[in-house]
């Protein structure tokens, strides 16, 4: 058996809440100044959708959006004829290739059902899968796999693997993406999470506290830290210092491209990206329906 050699914080960004799309509330981290260039990764939002908000008709072309909705419903509909409805606990991995314009609104079954909260991670994708046609993964929280390293732990293993449980989810370029949550937080159960040498990785608190490798710091809710990648490091130990405790882990592989990004369209260079503007204004080359396509559940 290897040797467990934990990865480190080598720095961390609150996120601090801010209105986004029509009405929603988002912290936001990666993708601020604070974050930037953190290849594969383009965005992290921890959203709240209240009634009368959501995120209507927009455009992507040349990254995935990786969608999990921690409680709550939401509905989805795009201009290729997809359209569904993720439940609490379930998630969609959007491959936007050369183009697609598509809604996510909130959805309340029942007059006493919760708003949404859930995760939005944008992940840039491999140069040669850009312009590839959209890709949809998705899965409600019945059909992922649940690890349990200790009794008061459990993982969702949301994408990638953790303690023998593996995800039926595969994004491109490669992305692992894991929800822990303890009930009760003992410095005797800390997890190790291993993680593929060379993947920029991070973890994001989003209720109690935690702390990560032997560092006695204790990182409160709301923050994403940035870990060390050294190529000894083979995972990450976590211990949870309070109870009720709620973090997600993300790991991917880097890409050796540049990053221009305007806004949902994300290329390698400005050409690119001017061709982007170009087809969406034109409604051509994956953009077809942009000028005639209007969602169902996009009116707020």
């Amino acid at each position: 058996m290897a040797s467990q050699i934990s990865r480190s914080v080598i720095k961390k960004v609150l996120a601090i809440e801010t209105p986004e799309g029509a009405g929603a509330r988002v912290r936001r981290s990666i993708g601020t100044p604070a974050l930037r260039n953190y290849t594969p990764f383009l965005m992290l939002d921890h959203f709240t959708i209240p009634r009368g908000a959501g995120f209507p008709d927009h455009p992507h072309r040349g990254q995935a959006t990786f969608t999990y909705v921690i409680k709550g419903n939401t509905k989805h509909e795009d201009s290729k004829g997809h359209k569904g409805t993720l439940t609490e606990g379930g998630i969609q991995l959007m491959t936007a290739g050369k183009g697609v314009i598509h809604a996510e609104m909130p959805f309340w079954p029942t007059p006493d059902a919760p708003d949404p909260v859930g995760m939005q991670l944008w992940i840039d994708i491999p140069k040669d899968k850009k312009m590839m046609e959209p890709d949809y993964q998705e899965y409600s929280a019945d059909q992922l796999p649940v690890a349990r390293p200790f009794p008061s732990t459990t993982i969702k293993v949301l994408s990638g693997k953790s303690y023998g449980e593996e995800s039926p989810v595969v994004p491109q370029g490669g992305c692992w993406y894991l929800h822990i949550q303890v009930d009760k937080a003992n410095p005797e159960e800390a997890i190790f999470q291993e993680i593929p040498v060379g993947w920029t990785t991070f973890i994001y608190t989003m209720a109690g506290s935690i702390k990560v490798g032997d560092d006695p710091t204790v990182y409160p809710e709301f923050h994403t830290l940035v870990l060390t990648g050294d190529k000894e490091q083979n995972g990450i130990k976590i211990s949870a210092v309070s109870d009720n405790t709620d973090y997600i882990v993300v790991a991917g592989m880097p890409l050796e491209q540049d990053v221009v990004q305007y806004g949902p369209f994300v290329m390698t260079s400005r050409a690119e990206i001017q061709q982007a503007l170009m087809d969406y204004n034109y409604g051509r080359n994956g953009f077809e329906e942009a000028h005639s396509w209007t969602s169902e559940i996009g009116n707020v």
